[in-house]
């Protein structure tokens, strides 16, 4: 016999009935629950309020600390920098003043010089070359600042003998600017540099003393001019050159004009002309003569050039080779006129790098 579905199910409702009504009682007559039935804290209000103070206490003594620091550190920040700007306009202003003696100085000699025509400035080197022109004799003067000792140097062939051009050597040297050095000799078809020469600080030929009227210049360690009679090694050493070489005769030392020999006032009287001097502040200036000979007809006298590098207010002059040995090389061109039509080959050059 099959049992009707709204039977079953209303004989599972009246068995179930207890039992749900059983839940709802309890559930409408459950006590209501705290936190604290729950969590038992062992700290009461009284304890976490002042720990809560002093804690916030700590914090504002911290954060007005912070706040002073900040200050500090901005005030002494700001100090800083006013005294960092202070002293860098004082030692600009101290490197200024330092440099108006050198300033004022070189605007005098430049002054006795003119204008220049030509100027070639870099780190190493400041050259300004000038007309010359006192009525007797024409020529140029080139005045030299070496702010690099090693921009001045010398050129000697590597080949005992053999000579070549000013242009030769500041091409093969590449140089900017270039002058004759020291006299020569020849022998056997070769020509060799005169007497003392020192070449990277050694001597090329050993050290020969000062006999008659020849002297020895170059440059030493620091950039400076040297040069005079020695006539015993330890006299050079101690000025320490780096290169140089030997002619005659010395025009002025110390500012003074010192003797002419009377065979070199006549021979040749007029020549082309190549000297080379220092003023007190070591620039270098060299003038060049032109000349149309060597029979002694053109060009200058050594007593007209030891005037007029008395008058410029050169230190010390010496006289190097002249003739048609006499150039001078600037920005790849000769500026001078050698007086045999085209440049002649020596052993030895000054040459200068920009």
């Amino acid at each position: 016999m099959i049992t009707p579905v709204k039977q079953v199910n209303r004989f599972f409702m009246l068995a179930l009935a207890p039992f749900i009504g059983l839940i709802i009682c309890l559930l409408l007559l459950r006590p209501p629950l705290e936190p604290g039935d729950l969590i038992h804290s062992g700290l009461s209000e009284e304890t976490i309020t002042p720990q809560t103070q002093a804690i916030r206490q700590e914090l504002a003594g911290a954060k007005e600390a912070a706040v002073q620091t900040s200050s500090s550190i901005k005030r002494t920040t700001e100090l800083y920098n006013r005294t960092t700007s202070t002293m860098s306009t004082i030692v600009q202003s101290a490197s200024v003043q330092a440099a108006r003696p050198e300033t004022i100085y070189n605007q005098r000699i430049s002054s006795k010089l003119g204008v220049p025509i030509e100027r070639v400035n870099s780190d190493r080197l400041t050259i300004e070359l000038y007309r010359v022109n006192p009525g007797t004799y024409k020529g140029y003067a080139m005045k030299v600042k070496l702010k690099d000792p090693t921009a001045m140097k010398m050129a000697l062939s590597s080949e005992p003998g053999k000579a070549e051009t000013t242009m030769q050597a500041v091409k093969r040297n590449d140089a900017i600017a270039g002058i004759n050095a020291g006299g020569f000799a020849d022998s056997g078809g070769k020509r060799y540099p005169l007497s003392t020469t020192v070449m990277d600080g050694k001597y090329v030929n050993g050290f020969q003393a000062s006999f008659k009227d020849l002297f020895f210049v170059g440059l030493n360690d620091t950039g400076k001019l040297v040069g005079g009679k020695f006539f015993d090694k330890n006299s050079l050493d101690r000025l320490k050159p780096q290169f140089g070489a030997t002619f005659v005769p010395v025009l002025l030392q110390n500012g003074k004009k010192t003797a002419i020999p009377a065979k070199w006032k006549v021979s040749p009287k007029r020549a082309p002309r190549t000297v080379i001097g220092n003023y007190k502040d070591d620039q270098l200036l060299i003038i060049v003569v032109d000349g149309y000979n060597e029979s002694g007809s053109s060009g200058a006298t050594l007593e007209e050039l030891q005037g007029r590098l008395y008058k410029l207010g050169v230190v010390d002059a010496y006289n190097l080779d002249g003739g048609g040995s006499s150039s001078l090389i600037l920005n790849n061109r000769v500026v001078n006129n050698p007086s045999d039509g085209n440049l002649r080959p020596v052993p030895t050059h000054f040459l200068f790098y920009k």
